[in-house]
């Protein structure tokens, strides 16, 4: 059994390195044929890995509930692959590949972690990629969407402001609502409606006099999530506006001036809420602090650790150790158990996104979806730098979910309407300007 499970770990591991070799090299292939060839292997790779994985935990549990799940998952994916094919034959399919693997990855460690919660997860993240069907039809449709930013603004801070007042407390942080048997944080839609805002603000103009109400506008959104004790939530506002900000105005000032109050706020906050402090008391000497604060990025660091390279295995290891490991924290179990190099290739596919999503940006001749495609871009950027940056001890713990893979079903839905949003923003570029480029597909 053993040999078996050992034997699996390099074969996943050699997959997800052959796919991030892939979704590199497809930048210099031009031809299409060649480009459609690979994106068939990446198909497969994507396939193989999620069945080496619940073929790793069948047969070290023996749960028939195992199959029912993978099949499941496997009819979803199938799905989705199919109805994008079907209804946008030019959508880009290095986006809508690299989404499928970072969710695969997630159904293999939730399932692994609790598979209860697994279950869960996978019903969501199947509804969100029905619904984000829509999206890409939506953008290249409605050229009105961007008429309505300080509606999207206003309604965003409502939202938050109900959170604030009628919402629940979990983990320290007031950012969970509560309607009859259903939880979810609205936090995670506003981070939508925020970019959307900006993007359509920044459209109608960016003189100092339409700038001032904006910035005002975005304060309060971070100032928000400041009360709500969402420090993840309010870094990845604040950073987003100052990108967007920067790239509206082309204003290096604007850029160093956000920097720097930024830099304050954090020293105010510091010295204002006592939880920020804790964090970065846990930050600095978690080992001094191993029983109590220090506690939970220890523990990440000695299961980082003791995976290595290679990596335990698939349930080999004691993630479950760590609190909150199925959300905040779930890059210390893949590194665990299927190692670290498992997980640089993991980081290496959100840098190709990033890429990805900037080239969107770039190539992006109307301000609107400029704009929006960049918020996008930072916000998802910073979220995976938040996580894994808390996850390695590399910056204080913010506690913020990897996108697509930790548990989490507001935060997966969110990011899978996202991912759709720069579909079709990619989608328009290619519809409404006759193919004037062919981008990477």
């Amino acid at each position: 059994m053993n040999s078996i499970v050992e034997l699996t770990k390099y074969i996943m591991m050699l997959l997800v390195g052959i796919y991030t070799y892939f979704i590199f090299r497809i930048f210099r292939y031009r031809n299409k044929t060649i480009q459609n060839k690979v994106y068939r292997w990446m198909t497969i790779l994507i396939f193989t890995l999620h069945f080496m994985g619940y073929f790793t935990l069948y047969i070290q549990i023996w749960n028939d509930k195992l199959i029912l799940l993978y099949g499941a998952e496997v009819f979803i994916l199938s799905v989705v692959l199919n109805l994008y094919n079907k209804f946008y034959p030019k959508h880009s399919k290095l986006i809508l590949r690299n989404m499928l693997l970072l969710t695969v990855i997630g159904f293999i460690m939730l399932t692994r972690l609790s598979y209860d919660k697994a279950v869960k997860q996978v019903f969501i993240v199947a509804v969100s990629l029905i619904l984000s069907l829509l999206v890409p039809y939506i953008l290249v449709s409605c050229r009105w969407l961007y008429k309505f930013g300080w509606v999207y603004g206003v309604v965003g801070i409502m939202l938050l402001l109900i959170v604030l007042f009628a919402g629940e407390t979990q983990y320290g942080a007031t950012n969970w609502l509560t309607l009859g048997d259903i939880s979810f944080q609205p936090s995670e839609f506003v981070k939508l409606l925020f970019v959307f805002s900006i993007a359509s603000m920044f459209y109608e103009g960016t003189d100092f006099k339409r700038i001032v109400p904006i910035t005002i506008m975005a304060a309060a959104n971070v100032l928000i999530m400041v009360f709500h004790k969402d420090l993840g939530g309010a870094l990845i506002f604040f950073v987003t506006y100052v990108f967007m900000l920067y790239t509206a105005t082309n204003k290096a000032l604007y850029m160093f001036a956000g920097l720097g109050s930024g830099s304050i706020a954090s020293l105010v906050a510091y010295k204002l809420f006592g939880h920020v402090r804790v964090r970065v008391m846990a930050w600095q000497h978690p080992f001094r602090y191993i029983d109590n604060e220090g506690y939970q990025i220890t523990q990440s660091l000695f299961a980082i650790g003791t995976g290595g390279f290679m990596g335990l295995g698939l349930n080999q290891g004691l993630p479950t150790n760590i609190p909150v490991v199925d959300s905040d924290f779930i890059f210390s179990a893949i590194s665990e158990e299927l190692g670290g190099l498992f997980a640089i290739s993991i980081i290496l596919i959100y840098v190709n996104l990033f890429i990805v999503f900037m080239d969107i940006s770039i190539k992006s001749e109307d301000l609107f979806y400029r704009l929006l495609s960049l918020g996008f871009a930072v916000m998802f950027a910073f979220q995976v730098f938040l996580c894994i940056g808390g996850v390695i001890k590399f910056i204080p713990s913010t506690g913020v979910t990897l996108p697509l893979i930790s548990l989490g079903g507001s935060s997966a839905f969110s990011t899978i309407i996202m991912f759709a949003t720069m579909q079709g923003i990619y989608l328009q570029q290619r519809f409404y300007k006759n193919d004037r480029a062919e981008g990477i597909g």
